[in-house]
């Protein structure tokens, strides 16, 4: 049976020369105590820089909070989860029992955190130039289409003025669960709105994160003319 992490360098676009930094960059910390987790910090930083330097050299005349809004953007938990899906990284994670019964492989944080630990995998592997070039090439339509009104404030701030626009009552946010360790945690949130037909649920490592993540999918679900009761 073909094992699909033989083919993940090439949707990545790039070679491994050490095989054994690919694996442990997907092996989640439900496996052992050898894990993705340290790529994963050293991968986060690299990816913050990466898209600060681009979107500073792109787009000169925006302010440093434009540029950071534009940032959270680009670099967060459904973001990196949809590179990951892009990427088909689900079907290569080394996962626990207890997460492959769960459906780790399909989980935003996972699979976030592991595209973080491959950024930082390709960093090791090679050179600070050619994980930037990796991660431009990845992130190229994003940071092209950024730049639009949406973007330029957090998907919190344009989900409250949507409501507030259409005389709606402000959104709620409530955590559903806390998992992991203090140092590890993941926040499960959810957003609703009285009077709308809507429910989101998130999940990240951060409560912010997660609620913008949820305010995020909440106007998504809006755009597709969801009636209001």
């Amino acid at each position: 049976m073909e094992n699909p992490r033989d083919y993940l360098s090439g949707r990545l676009g790039y070679e491994f020369k050490d095989k054994e930094l690919l694996q442990l960059a997907l092996t989640h910390r439900s496996v052992s105590d050898k894990n993705n987790e340290r790529l994963e910090f050293l991968g986060d930083s690299l990816l913050n820089f990466i898209i600060a330097e681009a979107l500073f050299h792109h787009y000169p005349n925006l302010k440093e909070g434009e540029l950071s809004r534009l940032r959270s953007n680009l670099v967060n938990g459904t973001t990196l989860a949809a590179l990951a899906r892009e990427f088909r990284v689900g079907d290569c994670l080394i996962l626990g029992i207890g997460e492959l019964k769960s459906g780790g492989f399909q989980r935003d944080s996972i699979l976030a955190d592991s595209l973080e630990a491959i950024i930082a995998a390709i960093y090791l592997d090679s050179d600070f130039q050619k994980c930037r070039e990796k991660v431009l090439a990845w992130f190229d339509g994003r940071l092209k289409n950024v730049l639009t009104m949406k973007h330029l404030k957090d998907p919190k701030t344009r989900l409250q003025e949507y409501l507030q626009s259409h005389q709606l009552p402000l959104p709620q946010y409530s955590i559903l669960a806390v998992e992991g360790e203090a140092h590890a945690q993941i926040f499960h949130v959810q957003c609703k709105v009285q009077g709308l037909d809507i429910v989101t649920k998130s999940e990240a490592t951060t409560r912010r994160s997660a609620e913008q993540q949820a305010a995020e999918d909440f106007l998504l679900e809006i755009e597709k003319n969801v009636p209001v009761k």
